[in-house]
């Protein structure tokens, strides 16, 4: 061990030291016995000697090889401290092995997406409500109003159920907003809509059994599907939603069936009425649960919600499932399933072996929102403002990009989907838009794998966030990063 080079490294990590003497020149005597600069079976250099090249306290190295010793790097003897023989290995040996054990398993693999918008609130990433509208003054009194509520036996894990009071809140809510048969013991509070995913594939499906899963649909159901270990079958969408054909139903009879009704994510059709009906009667015969994801029908334009699927016929095998990261803000991590009646009692006694419920507060000062009539009020804010929001989307893309792209039917929400109409790829524009600080989500990211590239080639912007005038220049920017790639594909 060249010891100059330790005595170099401490001086010059103690200039800038947050630790003490003892504690610093012990972590460079570990890192050089971990990667090999000091050798096994060699012997420390005296601690009086190095403390006198150290310019510190004899004790000060007595204490840095004694915590050596205690986790058994070192050993002392009768001739001084030897460095453990303990089968260290140097850095960088081992190097395919470790790669190896850092592969991740085959249930996620291809899950992941470029890193690129998880957490930006750039223009048009999808999802993202307009948090500078959040009525956080009102929001801020529910809060305080709720702490000053709590005691000591709150701070421990709430209810596995949620909290009553949020319970009851959002039974009432659904049942007058989204038409949905229930009463607070069939609601679960839950982290939000990949929670709640995950709770439905864990405990209402076994590995090995098929989930159909809209195709083009969401990534998140399509990961905590995979990640349950389900057989994932993917089932066209079109204009009147999820369209399954007959030999699906007898080849590929499924479990779990995810749907998004009100709003297909992405394309933006609404599951027709009849289709809804023969839905349920199929689900039925065929043993399968429907999990119903009502994530932003708050929000539909041109008239009042459509009811859900879950309200349409008694004891239905439903699992209605609604979040508050688009109704309120995504930091909030708070959404809930609604169950069937008969399942109830059995869910609550399954969950409390299997997750830990939090958030007491925020879920009391949600329910004190919602009852107090803000949370109705901020949606009739929203509803008002994303709808401006959406008509200059259109009226932008129609100026600027009319000839490039054919915009998707929708009833509204917080996003729209277009086909782009060029020969190119849509990750190819998208990747030149975020240089230009623009988030449009890939079409073709949302489509299952072996569905022809062609058939979903196109964009999906997230219109909420983004002020209404300054809709009109972003889009612009995107026609140009278009105009550039189409010339450049020309040339």
């Amino acid at each position: 061990m060249d010891y100059g080079l330790l005595v170099s490294t401490f001086k010059r990590q103690l200039d800038g030291r947050k630790l003490t003497q003892q504690r610093l020149l012990y972590e460079c005597l570990r890192g050089a016995i971990l990667d090999g600069r000091i050798a096994q079976g060699s012997q420390l250099i005296a601690t009086r000697t190095l403390a006198a090249e150290l310019g510190m306290a004899r004790n000060s190295v007595i204490y840095a090889y004694e915590s050596l010793a205690a986790e058994g790097f070192v050993v002392p003897t009768r001739h001084g401290t030897t460095v453990a023989r303990v089968g260290l290995v140097p850095a960088g040996h081992g190097t395919e092995a470790v790669k190896r054990v850092a592969e991740l398993s085959r249930r996620v693999r291809g899950l992941q997406r470029d890193a690129d918008d998880m957490h930006d609130l750039l223009p048009f990433v999808p999802g993202v409500p307009d948090l500078d509208g959040f009525a956080l003054a009102a929001w801020r009194r529910s809060i305080e109003r709720a702490w000053r509520q709590l005691g000591p036996r709150h701070l421990g894990y709430g209810k596995v159920e949620g909290q009553p009071a949020l319970r009851h809140a959002i039974a009432e809510y659904l049942k007058v907003s989204r038409g949905v048969r229930c009463d607070m013991d069939q609601v679960f509070i839950t982290d939000g809509t990949q929670t709640s995913l995950d709770l439905c594939a864990r405990i209402l499906a076994d590995a090995g059994d098929t989930a159909w899963i809209e195709n083009p649909g969401y990534g998140g159901a399509r990961a905590a599907f995979q990640s349950a270990g389900l057989v994932l079958e993917p089932v066209a969408v079109d204009a009147d939603g999820l369209a399954p054909r007959p030999e699906q139903w007898r080849d590929a009879p499924p479990r779990l069936i995810y749907i998004t009704p009100s709003h297909q994510y992405p394309l933006g059709s609404i599951l027709s009425l009849e289709r809804r009906l023969k839905l349920i009667e199929d689900a039925r015969a065929a043993g399968a649960w429907i999990v119903e994801d009502d994530y932003d029908s708050e929000f539909r334009r041109g008239g009042v919600p459509l009811s859900a699927v879950q309200g349409l016929s008694e004891d239905a095998p439903v699992i209605y499932l609604g979040t508050f990261s688009k109704t309120m803000f995504p930091a909030l991590r708070l959404g809930f399933m609604v169950v069937p009646r008969y399942l109830a009692a059995t869910i609550a006694g399954t969950l409390g072996e299997i997750t830990r419920r939090g958030h007491v507060a925020e879920q009391i000062a949600l329910a004190d929102f919602i009852d107090s009539g803000q949370f109705a009020r901020h949606l009739r804010r929203m509803r008002q403002r994303y709808g401006q929001r959406r008509d200059a989307l259109e009226a932008a893309l129609a100026k600027h990009l009319r000839d490039s792209v054919t915009v998707s039917a929708s009833a509204g929400g917080m996003h729209l989907s277009a086909r782009l109409e060029l020969p190119l790829a849509d990750t190819v524009v998208t990747r030149a838009a975020r240089a230009q600080g623009l988030i449009v989500r890939p079409l073709s990211t949302y489509r299952l794998p072996g569905t022809p590239l062609a058939q979903y080639n196109g964009f999906v912007f997230g219109y909420a966030g983004v002020p209404a005038g300054a809709i009109d220049g972003l889009i612009a920017r995107l026609a140009q990063v278009i105009d550039t790639l189409r010339r450049e594909l020309a040339s």
